[in-house]
């Protein structure tokens, strides 16, 4: 994943400093039956958690892409002793791995904070592009648990199994990130050739053989982490380039290209490059070791791709397939000091537009250098989980109702029949208004409507093809959650 420093105010835009992967309307529905069980179970848990950690916290900039020689502001050098040269920088960052000594690290705490926000899920990187492993690989030194880490000989220096039995064990399930591109592997960037960009840095048709090796690499690891950390409910893998190729869409990305602006005088910032993980293969061993496995090939067309998820951004409608927005709740998607968080009426609205449209959000949390969250992602977390407490039923398990939203009222509905009208809070607004007036939605004759968190039946009248409802003083005065309040509509016309 890539970020610029993100405010906070551009996560309700469509325009993101991080490169989205935007949905594909070429969805290829699942059909093995336990992943279609676990994919629909998956859809109605809503509110997940991602963390991105590595050594690179300990210099707070982007994971990974610095050491990437790609022109983009993602990739930028500004850290090490002399980060003007390219060969030193990479010696510095690689460096980062002997003074990397997290011993603050509680993933207890963690998974406290994010089951009482209301989080069902988790997904944490086991590995990103730069090829550290945040697990013990026997498949690669460049890793957690090596003897070059001074938190190697921490009783917690297994990171991903701290983290992973943590969460299960505040009834979280858990999904493990891995990135496709390995830039730390030589049958990845060969030291024989220098990098050109994120891609495989020599031609796999020419040497077939160091390519296969990479494959079977790629393979080794992934089912390791399935084989020995227990039950994984995902498998979410990043860096879609990394993908199969036939010639015409090799010319189609080509052209595209071609019309962007990078491309203008006939420099082109990076290839598409055909680099063949054989992920059919290793989907079907990753599922003999983790019966219905949910896999999440992003950006990546095809059946290995059992849900899609649009990156730092919410799609404007809803989509036809499972998704997952994934969004940073403050700063980037690594660590960066002093990251400015969602205050939790932005969280919590992001979330209710997200499952008003029957997507899930995946609320990236950073982890600092020594292994701590910052106070504001707690912070947020509590709002979350304070809010949750009273409203949480409008959310789990529901579905998508036209017409979505209506100014700044969100709607959902349950498998009972019930409709939720979410009244999202105006700026500086610390009530809900005495009246509500909803164009959109038909309450039948005589039904119950009720505020979430009170049992107060409250009248209401019928406005058009809409209803208006009064919502008494002493409510107003004693209301049950803030930042969003849930009108419950027992039943309504079809």
């Amino acid at each position: 994943m890539k970020k610029g420093i993100f405010m906070i105010a551009l996560l309700f835009s469509v325009q993101m400093f991080s490169q989205a992967i935007y949905e594909d309307e070429r969805y290829v529905p699942e059909t093995d039956p336990a992943v279609l069980k676990n994919l629909d179970e998956w859809q109605g848990k809503k509110f997940g958690l991602l963390m991105h950690w590595g050594t690179y916290s300990q210099w707070g900039i982007v994971e990974s892409w610095s050491i990437c020689p790609e022109d983009y502001g993602w990739c930028e050098r500004k850290k090490g002793s002399n980060p003007s040269n390219y060969n030193d920088y990479i010696k510095d960052y690689e460096g980062l791995r002997k003074t990397f000594n997290p011993v603050k690290f509680d993933p207890a705490k963690w998974a406290k904070a994010a089951k009482y926000a209301g989080m069902k899920y988790m997904v944490f990187t086991t590995k990103h592009h730069d090829g550290f492993n945040m697990y013990d690989t026997k498949y690669s030194d460049y890793k957690i648990t090596s003897k070059d880490v001074p938190f190697h000989t921490n009783p917690k220096a297994d990171v991903l199994k701290e983290i992973f039995n943590s969460f299960r064990g505040e009834g979280i399930s858990t999904g493990a990130y891995f990135s496709k591109p390995d830039w730390h592997n030589e049958n990845y960037w060969d030291p024989y050739f220098p990098p050109f960009d994120r891609n495989v840095n020599y031609d796999p048709s020419l040497y077939p053989e160091k390519w296969q090796k990479y494959v079977d690499f790629t393979h080794n690891q992934i089912l390791e982490i399935l084989s020995n950390y227990g039950k994984v409910d995902i498998l979410w893998l990043d860096g879609g380039w990394v993908r199969k190729r036939d010639q015409v869409n090799i010319k189609e990305n080509y052209d595209e290209k071609f019309t962007e602006n990078e491309s203008k005088n006939g420099f082109i910032k990076h290839r598409v490059v055909d680099q063949d993980p054989k992920m059919d293969e290793l989907v079907v061993k990753a599922r003999q070791k983790q019966p219905g496995l949910i896999v999440v090939d992003r950006a990546v067309h095809g059946k290995n791709q059992n849900y899609l998820t649009p990156e730092g951004r919410v799609p404007a409608k809803t989509l036809p397939y499972p998704w997952e927005s994934c969004i940073p709740a403050g700063g980037g998607w690594s660590y960066s000091p002093g990251a400015q968080y969602m205050t939790g009426r932005q969280g919590i609205h992001l979330l209710i537009d997200i499952v008003a449209k029957g997507g899930n959000l995946l609320l990236n949390v950073a982890p600092s250098p020594e292994g701590e969250w910052d106070k504001g992602a707690y912070d947020l977390l509590q709002a979350y989980g304070d809010w949750m407490k009273v409203n949480s039923t409008a959310i789990y398990n529901t579905k998508p109702i036209e017409p979505y939203k209506e100014e700044n009222v969100c709607f959902t509905q349950n498998k009972g029949g019930n409709v939720f009208a979410f009244y999202l809070a105006k700026e500086g607004e610390d009530k809900i208004p005495a009246e509500v007036t909803v164009k959109a939605i038909s309450p039948k004759k005589g039904t119950k409507i009720t505020l979430l968190g009170s049992k107060t039946s409250l009248k209401w009248t019928k406005e058009g093809n809409g209803f208006k409802v009064i919502i008494p003083e002493s409510l107003r005065n004693n209301l049950p959650a803030k930042e969003a309040w849930t009108l419950k509509i027992e039943a309504i016309n079809r």
